[in-house]
């Protein structure tokens, strides 16, 4: 059956930590990160307290750490994540899924709400779509701001419907792990939360 979109979240659904910050450990060590995480405790205590926004806290992690860097360096950065450490984070059941979908011959995206950036060169790879949060750029350099809204929850199923027409597909799978993924999850006739842990 071929008439048939799948759509994949991708932290926590495909991989099994959060690649928000272990692109930061990639990209600034280990150290950074947790004396970033620290400084940022007060913050992330708010977040949890639903106090601040995901966007905005992401924003906020995003801007404490690579606010002004180079666009270049950080995509290569992006790039090189994505062939050095993103393999050691998938999860076998999951690209086992991927697989057996592409066989088939079904359309299948990745929609999350991590950056393009370090999403997209991987999924690349497989010839899968990325539709997910995106990064601010001026003069060529990393604002840490997103440009648009987080690719999460409602803008999930709004980046689908921009970038698919549901309509010409009679059957549509979706995978998820969180709350983010339920309104996306809510498009499918077969839903699979957290299928692969």
């Amino acid at each position: 059956m071929k008439n048939v979109a799948v759509f994949f979240d991708f932290d926590g659904t495909i991989t099994t930590k959060d690649t928000l910050f272990e692109i930061i450990r990639f990209q600034k060590g280990s150290a950074a990160l947790y004396g970033g995480l620290l400084i940022l405790s007060p913050l992330l205590v708010l977040f949890k307290l639903k106090v601040i926004t995901n966007q905005r806290m992401k924003e906020i992690v995003l801007r404490f750490f690579f606010k002004n860097d180079s666009l270049p360096v950080f995509q290569q950065l992006c790039d090189d994540f994505c062939r050095h450490r993103l393999p050691s984070l998938l999860r076998p059941k999951a690209l086992n899924a991927i697989a057996w979908h592409q066989t088939e011959g079904h359309a299948v995206y990745i929609v999350t709400a991590s950056a393009e950036n370090w999403v997209e060169p991987w999924s690349r790879t497989l010839g899968i779509p990325c539709l997910g949060s995106k990064l601010e750029v001026k003069d060529g350099r990393v604002t840490g701001l997103l440009n648009g809204k987080n690719c999460n929850g409602d803008e999930k199923v709004c980046r689908i419907r921009e970038a698919v027409h549901l309509t010409t597909f009679e059957t549509i799978y979706a995978y998820g792990d969180s709350s983010g993924d339920k309104e996306m999850l809510a498009l499918a006739q077969h839903k699979g939360f957290r299928a692969f842990e």
